[in-house]
């Protein structure tokens, strides 16, 4: 027992180091390549007023992304919509910052403290909204590399497009194969899937969402890409496709360090961009997305969040009552 607390502990630890590691990398990296100078010129060139406006797009994506969150958790998260993006800017903060996406842990935590939303339903949730972005990831990365190459590529992506409704489909015959089901590990996986959309309405609303917010990001995201780096605005597309790709990955450096380069880099090299520019642009695109999610963070400590209480004064409960559900 005492050896398994032990191993649990070092895991954490282990992350930090890897993740120190990979950001010390990116920084001598760039020193001896590129050199830090080169790097940031392009700052000292671009209008404040196009960087507010880039922020406040940006800023407007997280609110998309709250209109699914918040319907999607529903009722619990009715009648407190600026509760709700707050919640969404702080899991973003710490999702950018923490290494070795522990800033994902952030996301159930938030939901029980501020909506009384039980692990067992906001954890399978999260993977599923996670599942939606990078579907929709693959497939604008997938359209773009497909662009002008023939009929193939195309009947790729024809096939990779239903897959999120034929796997919604599938979740209705594994409730109805779990009903009867007595075992533990039935049970478990019966709770966890009262975390996923139960209602085709509800499936449809988040696919719809899931694009509208990653539509709005990532041409943000690529015009500011093209712009550090003077690149083809198509070719920037593919680098945040790429770079947004990358944190879904199990290593992860503090703050995306290194890793989110390498994604970015991982879409602009193939499509002729030189090193030096793709490294320029990555790092670049990668100071935006932190200043923005450092601005939002703070942005979510002013928000006037009032006190959520039902109608006998009870906190509601994630099923819309006071009561609040206890995790088994």
């Amino acid at each position: 027992m005492r050896t398994e607390t032990v191993s649990a502990k070092r895991v954490p630890i282990l992350g930090w180091i890897l993740g120190v590691g990979l950001f010390l990398g990116l920084v001598l990296l760039v020193h001896y390549s590129v050199g830090w100078r080169a790097i940031l010129a392009p700052w000292r060139e671009m209008p404040p007023g196009l960087l507010l406006l880039a922020f406040l797009l940006v800023l407007g994506s997280y609110a998309l992304r709250t209109v699914r969150v918040h319907r999607y958790f529903a009722p619990a998260t009715s009648g407190d919509f600026l509760r709700s993006f707050r919640l969404i800017l702080l899991h973003n903060l710490f999702n950018n910052l923490l290494p070795m996406r522990s800033g994902e842990t952030v996301f159930p935590l938030l939901m029980r403290r501020d909506f009384r939303i039980p692990f067992s339903r906001s954890l399978p949730g999260l993977f599923y909204l996670r599942l939606m972005d990078l579907h929709f990831l693959l497939l604008v990365g997938g359209a773009v590399l497909t662009w002008n190459r023939g009929w193939m590529g195309w009947t790729a992506l024809a096939l990779l497009l239903p897959l999120p409704l034929l796997a919604f489909l599938l979740q209705e015959r594994m409730r109805s194969a779990l009903g009867g089901t007595t075992g533990r590990l039935g049970r478990v996986v019966s709770k966890g899937m009262t975390g996923l959309p139960g209602t085709p309405a509800l499936f449809w609303w988040t696919w719809l969402w899931t694009g509208v917010n990653w539509g709005v990001k990532l041409l943000v995201f690529a015009w500011i890409l093209s712009t550090f780096a003077s690149l083809p605005l198509g070719t920037a597309l593919l680098g945040s496709v790429t770079g947004e790709m990358s944190s879904v990955l199990p290593i992860h450096g503090v703050a995306g360090a290194g890793t989110y380069e390498a994604g970015v880099a991982a879409g602009l090299l193939p499509l002729g961009a030189e090193a030096a520019t793709a490294l320029r642009g990555a790092v670049n695109l990668h100071l935006f997305v932190l200043g923005a999610s450092l601005l939002s963070g703070a942005l979510a400590l002013l928000l006037p969040v009032r006190k959520r209480q039902g109608p006998d004064g009870a906190t509601p409960g994630a099923d819309g009552t006071g009561e609040s559900r206890e995790d088994s």
